[in-house]
């Protein structure tokens, strides 16, 4: 650590604002590891990464002098493991979506940015940064162009005496999967209530698929109570 003490204020500086510019994607978008969290774990993972440095220069002593066995990567290992935790922590499971998962990618990135900006190592810090930046920001307009499968659940409120066999024939056939069908028939109240998770191959918003079904089945003549249209 004989270095001078500004370059490793630089490091800690460089760290904190590539990590920064990732998190506030984060945070613009919502999530809980926004701007400060990405921040604070870059820049500690700088801290531990000089730390390292500096364990294993105990290690070098001159000719004739003893000489400690330090590991120098034994600190910056523990960086990784240490950063699952967080990681874990940003993903939730909710019905069949899981969410955070790019979230605590984006935490491994800013882990290893840090330690790339701790190393002294910039251009890899700072083409990491790009990357993930490119990725997080350019990919989810290029997700808008394909296919891909999404989850949904339709639920549909109607009388006892409707013919169940028509609704079904109209949600098919907007060329969807119905993965799973339950059915609640009230006879108090007349009412038969059927929940139909369903599974679409749709490009686009997904979402904007449901006023086409919404349609249809106004359209069926099956006599309607009320219809929901929730993420699973």
């Amino acid at each position: 650590m004989a270095e001078d003490p500004a370059i490793f204020i630089v490091r800690l500086i460089v760290a904190a604002f590539l990590g920064a510019l990732i998190g506030l994607e984060r945070d613009i978008h919502g999530r809980a590891a926004g701007l400060r969290t990405c921040l604070l774990v870059s820049m500690g993972a700088a801290v531990f990464m000089m730390l390292s440095e500096f364990v294993g220069s105990l290690g070098q002593t001159g000719p004739g002098s003893r000489s400690s066995v330090s590991d120098p990567g034994r600190i910056a290992a523990q960086v990784v493991t240490g950063i699952g935790f967080l990681g874990a922590g940003t993903i939730l499971k909710e019905g069949l979506t899981i969410r955070g998962l790019t979230t605590a990618a984006s935490l491994w990135v800013v882990a290893g940015v840090g330690m790339a900006s701790g190393a002294g190592w910039y251009p890899l810090a700072i083409g990491a940064t790009l990357i993930a930046l490119c990725s997080l920001v350019g990919l989810q307009y290029f997700e808008r162009f394909y296919q891909k499968d999404s989850y949904r659940i339709l639920t549909i409120a109607t009388s006892n005496d409707a013919d169940l066999t028509r609704i079904i024939d109209t949600v098919k056939s907007k060329k969807l999967k119905i993965v799973l069908f339950d059915i609640d028939r009230d006879y108090l109240t007349n009412i038969t209530t059927i929940r139909l998770s369903i599974r679409l191959f749709y490009r686009g918003i997904t979402d904007k698929f449901s006023h086409e079904i919404i349609k249809s089945l106004e359209r069926s003549n099956v006599p309607l109570k009320s219809i929901r249209w929730d993420h699973p």
